[in-house]
Order: structure tokens, then sequence, then C-alpha cells
């Protein structure tokens, strides 16, 4: 066990044990303190956030496994960090750890270093961790196809025949990705109700949130060249939530024959703080059985999955505080990451360090663990009520949505704090 996945380790910072960021977590982010400075690679650590472009500058991190002299940390982007691969990561990872363990004096017991290295959170702010130059948004939740296949093909025609087989997906807009914290203005399209002839124009009456969680790509593929399951760890860095904002009934309208487009591509919303494999290795567990086994490409034996809780959470401008609206966990994913990673890449298709792959809308066994409004609200036939007396089968200007999700281990958390977004007017 390297020293980072410890679960008896301590860091010298207090942490309290229902925080995302204690020492066993080590995520990686791009911060500027809003005090003035430059954007650089920083790590979180309880309410903190640590320096590690000071730490490098001042020799306390050193990295064998690039040759140059090319800062890691001293970064806009967290890019040169996934070029080390995971014997790089994992040293780094354990360098950290031993920074922040409470045995270390090195910060410890410096007041100089803990002045400069650490900043409250809440005097940063954070950036867009990575420089994305492609997303794929998978649709790898049964239970979700299965819901939205019901509300609009009847039971008996939930599934596609191909859903069981592969891993279905949609090409997304990368330019439209953005970080927690960023506004969303509604889109405006074209959108055909039923009680219409014709088409018409506006804003977007049915905005929807998409619970999801994806990944960053380290390594690509030299295009022609696919990756199999078992090489596809080996090509991903770590994982940020997401939330792939929908409308809807721009979708219904625009999707067939080539899938989703304008309904989709308007805002993408992504956590800061990227939770690599390492950090959640002591939380892989078993995904959902499938049936029928799929093709050789695509097998994936043993925990091929992780034990992650995710929560959404809604507050209207009206509402004095946030309620949760669903409960789900990331198990309940059909196809995996690593199968994703197969699928994506079997025809040849070359992927790229940076490129976002996203999960698609994550969806429990029953009403309480929908990663939707489409599926809280079944299409508009059951309402979601609130404590103060509202209700919502879609979202409205003003509304707060945030996500959230973590792993739970022995009197710690693994946390990828939140994602949120709140809905501006249509412009």
């Amino acid at each position: 066990m390297h020293l980072s996945n410890d679960p008896k380790l301590r860091s010298f910072i207090p942490v309290d044990p229902t925080s995302h960021f204690p020492i066993q977590n080590i995520p990686y982010g791009v911060f500027r303190p809003r005090a003035g400075g430059f954007a650089r690679v920083g790590t979180a650590i309880g309410d903190l956030v640590l320096d590690l472009a000071l730490l490098e500058e001042e020799g306390f991190l050193k990295n064998s496994f690039r040759p140059s002299d090319t800062p890691v940390f001293g970064q806009p982007s967290l890019d040169v960090l996934m070029t080390l691969g995971r014997p790089g990561w994992l040293e780094m990872r354990d360098q950290i750890s031993r920074l922040l363990s409470g045995a270390n004096p090195i910060l410890r017991d410096s007041a100089r270093l803990r002045e400069e290295a650490f900043h409250r959170q809440s005097n940063v702010e954070m950036l867009m961790p990575v420089d994305v130059p492609d997303y794929t948004d998978f649709y790898s939740s049964r239970e979700h196809a299965a819901n939205v296949g019901m509300m609009f093909r009847g039971r008996e025609n939930a599934l596609m025949p191909n859903w069981l087989h592969l891993p279905v997906a949609y090409h997304g807009r990368a330019s439209s990705i953005v970080v927690s914290g960023t506004e969303i203005r509604r889109p405006c399209g074209q959108t055909k109700p039923d009680d219409v002839s014709r088409p018409i124009f506006g804003p977007s009456r049915i905005l929807d949130f998409e619970l999801e969680v994806g990944f960053f790509i380290s390594r690509g593929n030299p295009r022609g060249r696919p990756i199999s399951v078992k090489e596809a760890p080996s090509h991903i860095f770590g994982m940020v939530l997401v939330n792939d904002w929908s409308a809807r009934d721009i979708q219904r309208w625009e999707y067939q024959p080539l899938g989703p487009f304008l309904g989709k591509n308007f805002a993408t919303s992504i956590s800061p703080w990227v939770v690599t494999l390492e950090a959640l290795e002591p939380f892989r567990t078993a995904g959902p059985g499938q049936d029928p086994p799929p093709l050789p490409y695509l097998e994936s034996g043993g925990n091929r999955s992780y034990d992650i809780r995710l929560e959404v959470w809604l507050q209207g401008q009206a509402m004095p505080q946030p309620h949760c609206i669903t409960r789900t966990n990331y198990r309940y994913l059909y196809w995996d990451m690593f199968q994703q990673v197969a699928h994506h890449t079997i025809n040849g298709c070359n992927l790229r360090r940076g490129d976002l792959i996203a999960s698609g809308t994550i969806s429990g066994p029953d009403s309480s663990s929908y990663g939707s409004l489409l599926e809280l609200a079944w299409g508009g036939t059951k309402p979601v009520k609130f404590p103060n007396g509202e209700t919502r089968v879609a979202l409205l200007d003003g509304d707060r949505l945030t996500l959230t999700g973590w792993a739970q281990g022995d009197g710690y958390r693994v946390g990828f704090g939140e994602v949120s977004g709140v809905i501006l007017p249509a412009g």
C-alpha cells in the first residue's frame, strides 16, 4: 500500500471527518488567489488549498519521470502533470502525502512556508483544470435509459435493441464546458409543443440537469490503434463531477435522426477538483452484472466500478435553503469507464490528452435515486415538491443546482467537492 492510501494517515492540518478533502484524497485543481497572482496547480486539504507550484519552486517536490526542467505545478492547467504517467503520479502523490503528514516537520513547523503555501478555499478562484480538446458523453445507466425509454416508447420497448450490447454515446461540445460556479444562461431554440402544428422559437421551457461523473484522458492513442479494457486505466488521470445541462424541449424536436445537438451544447459544468484513480482505489466495487455477456473486446471482469455516493441539491430564489432532490451511486452504471474507453477507440478513434469522457445520467433503481428532473418528475406528470410549497417539473430562472459526491472510508471521505450553477434568464 502506498503511504497516501493508508486509511490511518492524518495530516497536521485539522480535517473534519465529513470533509471531502482529507490527506487520503489529494485532488488536483488549478487556482488563482483572489488577491492576485498567476494560475497554478494546487491540492485541497480540509478547507485549505496547498500551493504545489510554490513547494515545487522551493525544491520539496521532485519529479523523476519528466526529463525536462519544465515545472509540473507552475502551470495554468494539469496538462504537464498528466504527461508523467501513473508512476509519476504515484511519486508526486506520496511526496505530497509526506509533506502533509502530521509526522513531517517541514511544513508543520515552518511558519513562513505555511503562511505562503496555504490559502483558504474561500480566498481563491478555481479555474478550469484541463484544456479540454474533445468531449464525449455516454449513456451508460440502464435505469436512466429504461426510464426515458418507458416515457417515450412504453415499457415493452424501453431499451433500444443495441443498448445491452454496446455503450451508447454522443459527441459533445468541448468549447462550452465550464467550471463550477459559472452561471448558465437559459438557451433559446426551436421547439414544437404538442398543441401547435409548426415549430416555434424562444427560450427553452423544459431546462434540466443531468447528474454525471466524467474522467480525463491522460495519454492518447495513435489513430488506428484501439485501447483495450485492460490498458484503459493507464490512459485515465482522474474523475470529476459533471452536470450536462439539457434543454429537453429543444432536444425532443431536434434529436431525430442524429441525436443531441443544441439541446445539449450550450453548457456542461464540471467540478474544479480532479480526484485521481489512486485516491479512489480503496473504493473499487463490482458493477451490475451484464447479460447478455458483452463481446470479447468489452469484457471487463472484477471490481470494475467505484462506490461513490452522489447527491443533487436545488435551491430556488424563494427557498431559504437548498433541498436534496436525489441520492444515487456511481456503482449503478451498467457500462464502466474502461469499457467506454475500449468502445470509443475500437474503430481506431484517437483520443487525446485532456479529452473529457462523461458517464451519462446516473440513475438508481427507485424514484428517490433518479439523476434528472425528467425522471424525478416523470415527464412532468409527478412534480417534485419542496418544503415551501413550490414544485418543479423543470428548472426555473434563479434556481441554483448543486451536484456533490464522495466515497466513504472509515472515518474519512474522499470527495469531489461540488459542481454548481445558477440559471439566468435567456438573453
